[in-house]
């Protein structure tokens, strides 16, 4: 009898399937609302594709309000890949709540973006796959608490008011490859 397949081996088998977006390579933009288990995923599937490389949008934010110009980011880092030469991007600071390091990101044979709006419709010529993960509004809420904190609800709120708006202007479920459950065990699309 089959195993039944996991999302990481569902999203790893189209990207596989399909040709090179990025260059040489393939960028797979795993998206969706905060909380809902994009970063496991992504995870999963660089283990699974032996170590693909992980850029996590959280590191591209200007904080809190950043999510408005992740495009500029994603820009110096994705334009350059599709022309075969490192992409780069400013790595944001949390905790000193200023911009750090340049990240260098050579070319690679899949790269994996991760996290709230790395499916930017500016970038949907260099996107080999667009995976949507989505879970319930509380239990990402529950998931947010639990991994910063309560102090930090109000900023969680506003982020979830911003992101709906920047998803429904992209229309980043309606364009995305796969539709996946990121609860644990969870397999839709």
């Amino acid at each position: 009898m089959r195993a039944v397949t996991s999302n990481a081996e569902r999203v790893l088998g189209l990207a596989r399937s399909r040709q090179p977006t990025l260059g040489e390579g393939r960028l797979l933009c795993v998206d969706g609302p905060a909380g809902s288990g994009k970063t496991t995923l992504a995870a999963e599937v660089a283990s699974l594709a032996g170590g693909a490389a992980v850029i996590h949008m959280d590191d591209l934010f200007e904080g809190w309000r950043g999510l408005a110009q992740v495009d500029d980011q994603l820009g110096t880092l994705l334009r350059p890949l599709a022309e075969g030469f490192p992409g780069s991007y400013r790595r944001w600071d949390w905790p000193g709540n200023a911009w750090a390091e340049t990240v260098l990101v050579p070319p690679a044979p899949l790269l994996v973006v991760e996290g709230v709006g790395s499916g930017s419709a500016a970038y949907a010529d260099l996107t080999t796959v667009l995976a949507w993960v989505e879970v319930p509004f509380e239990l990402r809420m529950a998931r947010g608490q639990r991994r910063d904190g309560d102090d930090v609800t109000e900023h969680w709120r506003q982020w979830a008011e911003d992101e709906q708006a920047l998803f429904a202007r992209e229309q980043t479920r309606e364009r995305a490859d796969l539709v996946l459950d990121g609860r644990v065990g969870s397999l839709h699309g």
